[in-house]
């Protein structure tokens, strides 16, 4: 019954859409229409589509993070044995940042990923993973509180950049590369500011440092306020205080 007392017309719903007296009679519900035909399936395949999919990593790589707290995104090799030492540094590195109020970001895989995300986990902090599609597929580690897979790396890389305050490098391969050296452009053309990116490791690390240090800053393709972009440490304090001091440097600005 209605509030003056006359009868309520029958109704149907349509997700969040009521339809009332005649508009009500449907020959098919949409679930019916979408499930009981294929039809052509090239549309899937087509750019409009694929922007609506990139679109929709977007969408909830935003929802998804947007209340995740100040974090530092940890980079490494999904190769590193558990019972490597890179693997140990990446969970005292993991564990460190925890302690020190940072959530932890990493693409989610194995190895020195997941050790990072581990010490985090362990050590009370909030862990995130954001795995990438691939070939050779990994899945989540078991250590990740929040994961987010994505089909496309350019949407992943805008999610490590935008809700980090710094990165870590662990010795990585391609990857691990892709993200350094991405980080570094995108800090000296100015896109992102009070970004400090820390290689973690001398024994890895020196012989590129050195290559750029020697070739290409000699050389003249960049100054020495780009070389200062990077520290080179061994030390997990030493990365951790780096990464402070970036995070009050960025909140005086602000």
């Amino acid at each position: 019954m209605t509030a003056n007392g006359g009868k309520r017309p029958e109704e149907k719903h349509r997700g969040p859409v009521v339809l009332r007296r005649e508009h009500r009679n449907e020959p098919t519900t949409t679930d019916e229409r979408l499930l009981d035909s294929r039809g052509p399936s090239d549309w899937v395949h087509t750019d409009p589509w694929r922007v609506l999919r990139i679109q929709a990593e977007f969408v909830e790589g935003f929802g998804a993070l947007a209340e995740l707290p100040r974090a530092v995104t940890v980079f490494g090799s999904a190769r590193t044995p558990r019972d490597h030492p890179e693997y140990q540094q990446g969970r005292d590195l993991g564990a460190a940042l925890a302690q020190n109020g940072f959530a932890v970001i990493t693409g989610g895989g194995p190895g020195s990923m997941e050790a990072a995300n581990r010490g985090c986990s362990e050590a009370g902090g909030f862990s995130v993973g954001l795995g990438i599609e691939l070939p050779f597929e990994h899945g989540l580690n078991d250590w990740v509180d929040l994961g987010i897979n994505f089909r496309y790396f350019f949407a992943r890389k805008t999610m490590f950049v935008k809700y980090s305050q710094a990165f870590v490098c662990l010795p990585g391969g391609f990857g691990t590369l892709d993200e350094l050296f991405e980080a570094l452009t995108l800090v000296q053309t100015k896109k992102v500011t009070k970004f400090p990116v820390v290689l973690l490791g001398k024994d890895y690390w020196q012989g590129l440092y050195d290559w750029i240090a020697k070739t290409v800053l000699e050389g003249g393709k960049i100054g020495e306020k780009d070389l200062a972009l990077l520290h080179l440490t061994d030390d997990v304090d030493d990365a951790v205080k780096v990464v402070h001091e970036a995070y009050r440097a960025w909140e005086d600005a602000h």
